[in-house]
């Protein structure tokens, strides 16, 4: 019954901020829900059995920020986590207390841009772990359909993704400017798309650990992004043979695949009020270079063209460690000759042809942009373990490639949907949920439904 809600709250000095349901348990006599809160706590409510309310972080000891995103750990009854404006990331047990005094932590792990503590304390306590993620807030984050990674967006601009049980980095991207806001994955786990501040929506592939398309249909930042898994050949088991070429031989069921070509179907809300619907077709995904320049450009990281009025040492900046797995999937075949060499020699005789005031002045450039670049950062020794990405260094690399550098996506469908800023996308199997800042939430109708 739509005019009677189930269950109705009014918070005073603090605003619910996230929310999640625990579909695992979800039954007739019970319905489990987390809320986080801008002040920093996470109630935990059971909309049938009233009386089971508990707060977490109730007196802001283990975190003072707002909680961005609260996520029940997938098919668990009890574990879920919480992420803050801090950048830290909490993992809670439901069953268990929050201590009367701020937590002391012991350091487990770190790598690049993270670092991951456990709670010291002879009674088990909340939180479990503490992890600290990159630069400024921790938007969002997102499990992989097989739980077993964690993909979280950060304001500091970087997708990175975990392997939740090893704590180890597994794959990290960078927006092309600004803070991620928010993050996705397909229904097989193979790809990640993120949202954000650069109005672009990015396809990352979580195997090659690369990116693979941008989306331009934006105009403001996108808040919300969201793969339709019943659209496309994302929806079937056999996905993982549709993936190759081999297709031709054997034309699938034509109601599992509308268009031939259509892989994924995804959609993304903005600030904009516009909802777009993205495909993200073989062509893309599985490119076939014929030219020797097209090789060139996906072959090789350092191969980038250069850019007008950027010196040439930045835009084939090559300082940067590539994440595992990016080498051999982004390097060109065996019987290309490198395209990097040849990247290398170009810029070198370049370089030589120009006379000594042009080199002086590339020179002048390229020194005032490391200068500009540098003076944000923290000395080596100081917090290394979170450190800041260099923007400059990393554009033009396989954390960043420049906007030429891959296919460009553009909207099968862009509506404007909404008169304040779009905060939700969700799809169902007869159709597809939406809010806005306005608190009003319209579900459309699929085509043919």
């Amino acid at each position: 019954d739509l005019h009677k809600p189930i269950d109705k709250r009014i918070y005073k000095g603090t605003q619910p901020t996230c929310h999640d349901f625990n579909q695992f348990t979800a039954a007739a006599d019970t319905i489990a829900l987390l809320v986080g809160f801008s002040a920093g706590q996470v109630q935990y409510l059971d909309l049938v059995k009233k009386d089971t309310s508990k707060l977490f972080n109730e007196e802001r000891l283990i975190d003072k920020t707002k909680v961005t995103f609260v996520k029940w750990l997938p098919e668990t009854e009890r574990l879920f986590l919480a992420s803050h404006a801090s950048g830290h990331l909490y993992l809670y047990d439901a069953e268990q207390p929050c201590g009367a005094a701020a937590p002391q932590y012991n350091l487990l792990t770190q790598g690049e841009g993270f670092s991951v503590f456990a709670c010291k304390s002879k009674t088990p306590r909340n939180p479990l772990l503490k992890w600290a993620v990159g630069e400024g807030a921790l938007n969002e984050f997102a499990f992989s359909p097989d739980g077993r990674s964690l993909a979280c967006v950060s304001q500091d601009g970087c997708l990175r993704v975990f392997h939740f049980d090893s704590m180890l980095l597994q794959g990290m991207m960078k927006s092309y400017f600004g803070g991620l806001l928010c993050v996705c994955w397909s229904p097989d786990g193979r790809y990640v798309v993120t949202g954000g501040e650069d109005d672009l929506v990015t396809v990352w592939s979580f195997a090659e650990g690369r990116v693979v398309a941008r989306g331009h249909g934006h105009k403001s930042w996108v808040n919300a992004v969201a793969f339709d898994p019943f659209t496309g050949a994302a929806q079937t088991p056999q996905s993982a043979e549709l993936s190759g070429g081999e297709e031709e031989d054997e034309p699938p069921d034509p109601l599992v695949r509308r268009s031939p070509a259509v892989t994924y179907r995804f959609g993304s809300a903005g600030q904009d009020t516009q909802f777009c619907l993205w495909d993200l077709t073989e062509d893309v995904l599985y490119p076939r270079p014929s030219l020797s320049r097209a090789r060139t450009l996906t072959g090789s990281a350092d191969a980038a063209v250069p850019v007008p009025g950027l010196p040439r040492s930045l835009s084939r900046s090559n300082s940067l460690p590539q994440p595992a797995g990016t080498g051999s999937a982004r390097g060109p075949p065996p019987d290309v000759p490198p395209a990097l060499s040849v990247g290398r020699f170009a810029t070198l005789t370049l370089q030589e042809r120009k006379g000594p005031s042009g080199a002086e002045k590339e020179h002048k450039r390229y020194h005032s942009l490391g200068n500009i670049s540098r003076s944000g950062e923290k000395p080596p020794g100081a917090a290394a373990s979170r450190g800041r990405l260099d923007t400059a260094k990393v554009l033009g690399t396989a954390l960043c490639p420049r906007i030429h550098e891959v296919p460009l996506l553009e909207p099968l469908v862009c509506k404007k949907i909404a008169h304040e800023r779009l905060t939700v996308l969700l799809f169902l199997e007869d159709c597809i949920v939406t809010a806005c800042q306005e608190g009003l939430i319209c579900t459309w109708a699929r085509p043919g439904k």
